[in-house]
């Protein structure tokens, strides 16, 4: 059956306080992310995504078919030393003696260099290391085939949209993680990567485990998308306007963006400008997060004391 949030749900989060790149949210700012069960008539699903920009469902892939997923990818870090001793790799808890910088998080922004061009850190060889390894991590079965294929994130999608057989998985793909106190992924929405092809895609975050609400997970704009798409035209008329091609468009947007091919790094402030709250959630093994191309999000910045990473 649907599931509504209920307002106790709501305030029951402004006694909690999640920390952003830019510092603590205010609790007007802080709402809750509208799950939706399996069961949920496909009609009512539609119209939540169309309506939201997003469509959170639970459960969506079996909990083991993730577990393995994410066994695999901390098996592959475990050589930099990120993994606290005597943990399993599937717990994927951070040896908090180690220092944070030495493990630089894929896609939040661009990786500090040195004079050589080669990742720097605490440990420059540890920073490298860990680079090379999480950017190595896309190109493994267990998550290029395995996960990024998953039959039933397929066939939700090709329901949900209704192009049925003639849905295609496209080859683009960011694995993040996300290391405690580390900066966090800004403000973005997801045709800034795809910019080069239509927006009539949809695509999905998954998360590679459960995720407590204050543990880093990926958060959402409330009717962001809106948003998104406005500030998509809105450049693009201005573009036009000054006599640019298309091509010449694509690539002057993506130069004008934050770094990384962000609107902000900063979620509080994005916030207070455009009125509207910032929505959050705990998530399990298994849950699926599916967005229309404007949908605006970006990631909490963990701060758990155990050093569970994300």
């Amino acid at each position: 059956m649907p599931i509504a949030v209920r307002p106790e749900q709501e305030l029951a989060l402004h006694e909690k306080q999640f920390y952003v790149n830019d510092g603590l949210l205010p609790a007007h700012a802080i709402g809750a992310l509208e799950p939706t069960t399996l069961d949920t008539p496909l009609e009512e699903m539609q119209r939540r995504y169309r309506e939201n920009g997003y469509l959170f469902v639970k459960g969506v892939v079996p909990r083991e078919d993730i577990l393995k997923v994410r066994q695999k990818y901390f098996e592959k870090l475990a050589p930099t030393g990120c993994l606290a001793p005597g943990t399993k790799p599937v717990e994927g808890v951070f040896d908090m003696s180690q220092n944070r910088l030495s493990f630089p998080g894929v896609g939040a922004g661009p990786v500090d260099t040195d004079e050589n061009g080669d990742v720097a850190g605490a440990d420059p060889k540890i920073a490298k290391l860990f680079n090379d390894l999480a950017l190595e991590a896309h190109h493994e079965d267990w998550y290029k085939e395995d996960l990024c294929r998953h039959p039933a994130i397929q066939d939700l999608v090709a329901k949900l949209t209704g192009w049925g057989d003639n849905t295609l998985s496209i080859r683009r793909t960011l694995l993040r993680n996300n290391m405690p106190h580390n900066t966090a992924i800004g403000v973005h929405y997801d045709q800034i990567f795809l910019r080069h092809g239509e927006d009539t895609f949809v695509t999905a975050w998954v998360p590679i485990g459960d995720i407590s609400i204050e543990g880093g997970g990926l958060i959402y704009l409330e009717k962001g998308h809106d948003i998104g798409e406005q500030t998509e035209r809105d450049f693009m008329t201005r573009a036009r306007a000054a006599g640019m091609t298309e091509q010449e468009t694509k690539d002057a947007y993506n130069a004008n963006m934050l770094a990384g091919g962000l609107l902000d790094v900063g979620p509080a402030r994005y916030a207070e400008k455009y009125n509207r709250r910032w929505l959050l959630t705990a998530y399990e093994a298994g849950d699926v997060v599916f967005h229309n191309p404007y949908a605006v999000g970006f990631r909490e910045m963990l701060r758990l004391g155990e050093g569970s990473l994300c």
